[in-house]
């Protein structure tokens, strides 16, 4: 196949901001007060929303698989601050963080959940299938690994359109080992194309650990065959992650693919059926305890006198009745009719 062809592209000259208005470069650590809040309000919302989702899928209110992205907060909230109108994002099943974070409405996500027709998929989705082309989110996917090759399309269909918009396209340490994988990161290396794949890497693929999967435990380096840069990130730094995907999606608007190994903690099971007896209570608690990305933005806000508890506390109590306001509209929204089994399966020419 030839190489994707680019219409030529015009480069506006914006006016160089002075000393006291220059924003911060693409990866250094700068970050603002109102980015921090941002943060804060971001990762807080999916925490909650996810501690509610659980509880919903407790009561039977949802239904199949449920993944919860409680404890990886940092890695989708950094990185989509780091891109901007028309760039796409794809990721897996574990995907409500990221619907959130990409401003999708939390009473469509929390409808689809519980299998409502006014859920983003009508109901028919669930939790891992629920997309926004005005987001620009393209699912949710149920099968490991599978979004991967779509997420390099999607880079494929901006260089091919011109555009030097990017795909983020996130999968976890259990898909780093696919063949789609390597497959896909062959042919972005190729063509140059505009992917950042973030790898997710949250120590356990289901229940087995990366260390006795992966031969090669260093995710980020699984594109060096190809020559794709990468590197390891702080995922459960904000800032952190901030910092490298600035560095990563200016690489990739630029010059093609890029990979960032973003090193996070799940603190519950694979699923809701996953007990998660692999690993001890006492892992879990230090990461909760020492590691929180949540708790790490707090301090900071805390420590630099940027805000204070009262306002803390008003920021937790506008997020949990937004969370509240998602159940209640979800669990009164009506069921999809029997006849929508027959629509949404085919788009014709």
């Amino acid at each position: 196949m030839a190489k994707p062809a680019t219409k030529p592209k015009v480069e506006s000259s914006p006016a160089t901001p002075t000393a006291s208005t220059r924003p911060p470069g693409a990866g250094d650590n700068s970050v603002t007060a109102d980015q921090l809040k941002s943060f804060y309000r971001d990762m807080l919302l999916i925490r909650r929303f996810e501690e509610r989702a659980g509880q919903l899928y407790g009561m039977g209110l949802i239904g199949g698989f449920c993944h919860l992205y409680i404890g990886q907060e940092a890695v989708v909230v950094g990185m989509q601050s780091t891109i901007k109108l028309g760039d796409a994002i794809i990721t897996s099943y574990r995907d409500h963080g990221h619907m959130l974070a990409a401003g999708m409405d939390p009473k469509g996500v929390m409808s689809e959940l519980t299998g409502r027709s006014s859920g983003y998929s009508k109901g028919k989705g669930g939790s891992m299938h629920m997309f926004s082309r005005e987001k620009n989110f393209y699912g949710g996917h149920g099968i490991v690994g599978a979004q991967v090759p779509i997420g390099t399309g999607l880079a494929f269909a901006h260089k091919y359109n011109g555009s030097d918009n990017v795909s983020l396209t996130y999968f976890g340490d259990g898909s780093a080992n696919q063949g789609q994988v390597y497959e896909a990161m062959n042919m972005a290396a190729l063509w140059k194309l505009p992917v950042i794949y973030i790898i997710e890497n949250n120590r356990y693929g289901m229940g087995t650990s990366v260390e006795r999967a992966s031969a090669v435990t260093e995710l980020y380096r699984h594109g060096e065959s190809f020559g794709i840069p990468g590197e390891r990130v702080d995922g459960m730094d904000v800032v952190a992650v901030k910092a490298a995907g600035e560095k990563a999606v200016e690489h990739a608007r630029n010059g093609g693919p890029y990979i960032l190994e973003m090193q996070t903690y799940r603190y519950r099971g694979h699923s809701m059926s996953d007990p998660a007896k692999y690993r001890t209570k006492e892992e879990v608690d230090k990461y909760r305890n020492e590691r929180d990305p949540i708790d790490h933005v707090r301090k900071l806000l805390l420590d630099g006198k940027m805000t204070d508890e009262t306002a803390l506390k008003a920021v937790d109590a506008e997020i949990r009745k937004i969370v509240n306001d998602s159940a209640e509209f979800a669990q009164h929204s009506p069921e999809p009719d029997p006849s929508e089994l027959w629509t949404d399966v085919l788009v014709g020419a």
